[in-house]
């Protein structure tokens, strides 16, 4: 990750004003809900259903200065689009990876915290318990944030990334366990984009792997993922799909980050070349064919991808073909950014140490 990320003006998202905080207790340090961190070091944890990532970061100029970060793939929502419960395994896993997040929050004496879950805490039936327990074991007190909130940070995260000649843009956000579609607009009297429609739906790459298959998939079960998303986002593509003229798919997603590392050729994924790339339509297709034509092994064995991702890179690809279909715009961009700076530069804003939006 690069140590500096400017994040440009971009709508304010409604949500929780404090964010979460860590549980006192277990050593854990105590968080600082009022404006104005004590030592400028924030901290930004977004617990997905197939991802934990955190950011921590100072203000600088417009931007931030990263400081220490984490990502571990936990596969927490692994399962319940069967059982509806997160599994032991899967918890285990969990408060792992958030033990050692709690670590870098206390070395780093990060004050100003914002600790969220998404899909997987949504949807548990034992979600409840899961939190109980994370909090005690790892001192770390997780907000579940609402779909409507998960898109609003995700376009105050990547805002920065719209094309500054166009007048929009349709962001999406794949998931493990949802995706969420914006539709972006810039007024060209007011910079500052603003959210025109947006969507959530329930399928991300997890469930829709565990539905029709990621380790094997044929052209016949690729075809009825494509459906299956697009049955959902088809409403929301007749209601906002309408004159896109200037106007490209911004993408935020473990799915565009690996198909941009894969056109790039990259031996190993490298942020710093991935984040803000621009794809043709033409290469993202030919990208997605040259993926499909793998066998999974050949996918576990390719860098940007892993044993982690191989058996969930086509449902995302998937994912994004029905977007692509409903969407029919020329350009995309890619993102390697999105909740946890939408949360950094939320929090900066309040506490006066970012310009706030015009």
């Amino acid at each position: 990750m690069n140590d500096d990320m400017r994040l440009c003006d971009g709508p304010r998202p409604r949500g929780n004003p404090q964010g979460s905080a860590v549980a006192a207790g277990a050593d854990a340090p105590d968080a600082d809900p009022s404006p104005g961190s004590a030592n400028g070091v924030y901290a930004a944890l977004d617990l997905g259903t197939n991802n934990c990532r955190l950011l921590i970061a100072c203000p600088s100029g417009d931007g931030f200065r990263v400081v220490d970060s984490f990502s571990r793939i936990i596969r927490l929502g692994e399962g319940i689009s069967a059982t509806g419960r997160i599994s032991e395994a899967a918890i285990e896993r969990a408060i792992a990876a958030l033990s050692i997040c709690r670590d870098k929050i206390q070395s780093r004496k990060a004050k100003r915290l914002r600790l969220i879950a998404t899909e997987a805490c949504r949807a548990a039936t034992n979600a409840s318990c899961f939190r109980d327990r994370v909090a005690a074991e790892t001192g770390i007190r997780l907000e579940v944030i609402d779909r409507e909130t998960e898109a609003a940070l995700a376009v105050l995260g990547c805002s920065p990334l719209l094309d500054p000649n166009g007048r929009g843009a349709i962001l999406f956000d794949i998931g493990g366990g949802s995706t969420e579609l914006v539709r972006i607009e810039r007024n060209p009297a007011d910079e500052a984009p603003r959210i025109k429609g947006w969507m959530s739906i329930p399928l991300g790459v997890v469930t829709l792997a565990e539905r029709f298959g990621g380790r094997d998939v044929t052209t016949q079960s690729y075809a009825l993922m494509v459906q299956q998303v697009a049955n959902h986002v088809g409403p929301f593509a007749a209601e906002h799909g309408g004159d896109l003229s200037d106007m490209h798919l911004l993408g935020t997603s473990g799915t565009v980050t690996t198909l941009a590392g894969m056109h790039l050729n990259l031996r190993r994924y490298d942020r710093r070349r991935v984040d803000g790339i621009w794809m043709s339509n033409a290469e993202i297709s030919a990208t997605i064919a040259r993926l499909s034509g793998m066998t999974y092994q050949e996918r576990a064995d390719n860098r940007c991808i892993s044993s982690e991702r191989a058996d969930l890179v086509l449902a995302g690809c998937a994912i994004l073909d029905a977007i692509r279909d409903v969407f029919p715009l020329q350009r995309l961009r890619v993102a390697d950014r999105g909740l946890r700076e939408g949360m950094l530069v939320e929090m900066m804003r309040e506490d006066g140490a970012l310009p706030g939006c015009r």
